[in-house]
């Protein structure tokens, strides 16, 4: 029964992974495509490529909060861990049904939240950990905001006498930057899968929490499949939809979302890179003029997060039910 409740734990966490994938990962190819710095086809396969890496470098410290510092330890059992993927990829399926934008972090946190507070109460849930988590979740988009903007109020004040021809500085410069935004989200989404993986092997085989090394590889395949399929409609929405990016507007808005993923991943901060990525493309937009920005389109992705958890957390908690009533 254990390795039949493992392989669930694995089905789902491949469809989880593929739809972090799916639903943000893409993001990654927004401003480096909209800019032109690289091309479509050129920029996927970089993508792809440092996503498999990603979850192999920079630590294991996300790993640890998602496994270890969210919820008590008596807490990690089978149906906890189904209800939690399944009621993250459940409420994902139907964002996605209905056009809502979604965060997949979110949505596992919230679903796991729900889903161990239906078995086990509010005392199993660790509320240090969970608050932890939150704050790099919601300050996350702040500081991408903060920091794209900064970046390209500085890089026109550096630059203010420069000719046109600094645009193929700033679309080189991008290529890097894109490798490091790419190698950054890639370890800290695929931290988390890793996390997940090590909570389903120690709820279905009663040993401790450790992360398998396999799990790296996993999770890398997983979010780049997903990536490859939804890559085309996220870089879309993003490099279009959110404002018209320019050269430099790519330079700070991939400058910003790579610094502050690469602090979220090594300080431990299970952060939403999608959410990242959107905030510094608004962020370095706006550094030019405010109207430059689309705010209706960020405004629906703005309350779609905070739509996120509280919908999530139900879910995952009518799952526990139904999941524990058939075991």
């Amino acid at each position: 029964m254990g390795w039949i409740s493992f392989a669930a734990i694995l089905i789902l966490t491949f469809a989880f992974g593929y739809l972090n994938g799916l639903n943000g990962a893409g993001s990654i190819l927004a401003t480096v495509v909209s800019s032109r710095a690289l091309r479509p086809r050129t920029a996927l396969a970089m993508t792809l490529a440092c996503l498999c890496v990603g979850p192999f470098v920079f630590g294991l410290a996300v790993a640890g909060t998602v496994s270890v510092d969210l919820v008590r330890w008596y807490a990690v059992t089978t149906p906890v861990v189904i209800a939690s993927l399944a009621g993250a990829v459940g409420w994902i399926g139907l964002a996605a049904w209905f056009n809502i934008p979604c965060s997949t972090t979110q949505a596992f946190i919230g679903s796991l939240v729900g889903a161990v507070w239906a078995g086990f109460g509010a005392q199993a849930i660790i509320g240090d950990g969970i608050v932890r988590a939150l704050a790099a979740l919601f300050l996350s988009p702040v500081l991408g905001i903060a920091t794209g903007y900064l970046i390209v109020k500085f890089t026109y004040f550096v630059s203010a006498s420069a000719t046109p021809r600094i645009n193929t500085v700033f679309k080189t410069a991008q290529v890097p930057i894109s490798l490091l935004v790419a190698l950054s989200f890639g370890s800290n989404d695929g931290q988390k899968l890793m996390g997940i993986l090590a909570l389903g092997l120690a709820a279905t085989s009663g040993s401790a929490f450790s992360v398998p090394y396999w799990a790296a590889a996993f999770s890398g395949v997983a979010m780049a499949i997903g990536t490859l399929m939804g890559s085309k409609r996220v870089s879309r929405t993003l490099g279009n939809q959110l404002c018209s990016v320019q050269p430099i507007h790519g330079f700070g808005a991939q400058t910003a979302s790579g610094l502050v993923l690469l602090s979220a991943s090594l300080l431990g901060g299970p952060v939403s890179s999608s959410q990242v990525i959107s905030s510094a493309i608004v962020g370095a937009g706006s550094a030019e003029r405010l109207h430059k920005i689309r705010w209706g389109v960020f405004r629906q992705i703005l309350g779609a997060w905070l739509l996120t958890l509280p919908m999530s957390a139900l879910v995952g908690a009518v799952v526990y039910l139904l999941v524990s009533g058939l075991a």
